[in-house]
């Protein structure tokens, strides 16, 4: 008969516990292998912050108006005739007494050689009464003539001096007249298009020429609303701020020259104008504008760069330098836009959200990926004035290398 014989189980044991030992030993030592950082982690990005700027702000309303010129002329001639000569062209700025349209002169030429004609011969007959007025004088007092011989030929003497004057004036309405028949310019400004061109009949006082614009400098009426009258006032030598409608902010200055003497109730605004100097012919008569008009308070405001601002859906937020050099966001609501000391730079009130020690990253807000974040950080100036300066300030702290932590 076969049998079995079963080895003793203690012999087992030792064997499975070095096999299980080693086995372990595997899993931990790849576990440690995939858990180690990498050698080339990259560092913290360098970032621009700058301490939230708290200052008085004026206060501006966002209103809107039209460009139109200061001085408006219909050009109409003075006198009748066919038009000779358009002496400009059509679309250009032209002068003060500059040369516009010449009328036929040939009847005024001859209406002024008339006057002057009868002029001479009003002279000459009052020189010969006065001769007989003296002549006369002699005579009454030789008692040669009668007292109304003499009364007469001093009523003459009179009469010729009278004439005179007559054809004086006439001379000088003809050589008027003559002046007339050249339409010049009255004003600095540019003229419209030739309503009448040569060879047409113009009328005096009727017959529109053209039209002529004055372009510096120019108004801009605009209409302020009761609430911001009422709050604000609207006086002279207020100031505002214009943009037209293809520009970015308010580039042009300007100053509040007319305000109106009541409300409109059918709108419930107050008519003003605002005058602007527009030396490179920026401005046209009735291009739209977007004026800005001081208002009267002046706030203490919460201050930041534009360019700090982030935008999450329909949420703003900001990230300020927290402890440790870490981006902390910050949610906040904005007001108005301020102008800055840099050059074309932009400064949004923050009505809530910050405090005044607070610091914003400014410049690289890009390269901080999630809240948290380790930063290195450089200050700068939030207003922009020491901008220039910003690359030679030391920074303000270093962050801590970011660690991976092992999986066990």
């Amino acid at each position: 008969m076969n049998r079995i014989s079963l080895a003793h189980p203690g012999t087992f044991l030792p064997l499975a516990t070095l096999l299980l030992s080693a086995a372990i030993a595997l899993v931990v030592s790849a576990c440690s292998s995939e858990a180690a950082p990498p050698d080339g982690a990259p560092p913290p990005p360098e970032v621009s912050v700058a301490q939230v700027l708290q200052r008085d702000v004026t206060q501006w309303n966002d209103v809107t108006g039209r460009v139109a010129a200061v001085e408006t002329v219909e050009l109409r001639p003075r006198v009748s005739g066919y038009i000779e000569r358009v002496a400009y062209r059509e679309g250009d700025e032209v002068r003060k007494g500059q040369l516009l349209f010449v009328i036929d002169q040939r009847p005024y030429r001859a209406a002024l050689a008339q006057a002057e004609a009868n002029l001479e011969r009003a002279r000459s007959e009052a020189r010969l009464a006065r001769s007989q007025d003296a002549r006369a004088q002699a005579l009454i007092d030789a008692k040669a003539i009668s007292r109304e011989e003499f009364d007469t030929r001093r009523a003459a003497t009179a009469q010729g001096d009278a004439t005179v004057r007559a054809a004086e004036a006439a001379v000088a309405s003809a050589r008027l007249d003559l002046q007339f028949t050249e339409v010049r310019s009255p004003i600095d400004g540019r003229a419209g298009r030739a309503l009448v061109t040569t060879g047409n009949l113009a009328q005096a006082d009727g017959t529109l020429l053209t039209t002529l614009v004055s372009l510096d400098p120019v108004h801009v009426y605009f209409e302020s609303d009761e609430q911001a009258f009422l709050r604000d006032g609207t006086a002279a030598q207020s100031r505002v701020r214009v943009g037209l409608a293809d520009e970015s902010g308010y580039p042009h200055e300007g100053v509040v020259d007319f305000v109106d003497n009541q409300v409109d109730p059918a709108t419930g605004t107050i008519r003003a104008r605002a005058v602007l100097a527009n030396p490179d012919r920026r401005f046209t008569p009735g291009l739209f504008a977007r004026v800005q008009l001081e208002g009267g308070a002046h706030a203490q405001a919460l201050l930041i760069d534009d360019k700090a601002v982030l935008t999450d859906q329909d949420r703003k937020y900001v990230y300020v330098l927290g402890k440790g050099n870490q981006a902390v966001r910050k949610d906040v609501v904005l007001g108005r836009t301020v102008p800055g000391s840099g050059p074309g730079q932009a400064l949004r009130v923050v009505e809530s959200g910050l405090s005044a020690q607070d610091t914003v990253i400014v410049n690289g807000v890009q390269k901080v990926f999630f809240p948290g974040m380790p930063v290195v950080p450089k200050k700068v100036a939030m207003d922009g004035s020491t901008a220039a300066q910003a690359r030679t300030v030391a920074a303000l702290g270093t962050a801590p290398k970011p660690t991976m932590a092992q999986t066990p």
